[in-house]
């Protein structure tokens, strides 16, 4: 298991920029795949972006791809959702969630940042 802390949400204004860290701790987190989910309200929790053990290889989904970039830096423990040209769609909870690299699901999660974008 590792504990996941997330950091840097915020009200920003449609069009603005805002970036949110995860701070890991707990076991050797260059093991685990990291990812950003968001839940927004009365909507299901949804993907965001994933980011492989060494940084190597991304994903994001449709919707923001484009705008939004993932990151980690293993040295620091921490994963970054690097989040631009922001939409009030973009208003939810984001969470930040790791796996081990031998578990398909992510099975760990931070307690959540919110995030709210003003039109």
């Amino acid at each position: 298991q590792v504990e996941l802390v997330e950091s840097g949400g915020g009200l920003v204004q449609a069009g603005g920029s805002l970036r949110l860290s995860c701070a890991a701790s707990g076991r050797t987190t260059s093991d685990y795949v990291m990812g950003w989910f968001r839940q927004a309200p009365g909507k299901e929790r949804e993907f965001v972006a994933a980011v492989t053990l060494s940084g190597g290889n991304t994903y994001i989904v449709d919707s923001v791809k484009g705008r939004f970039t993932i990151s980690r830096d293993n040295h620091k423990n921490t994963v970054y959702l690097q989040m631009n040209n922001l939409k009030p769609e973009d208003t939810a909870v984001y969470y930040c969630a790791a796996r081990h690299r031998t578990i398909l699901d992510f099975n760990n999660w931070g307690q959540g940042t919110q995030v709210t974008v003003s039109s």
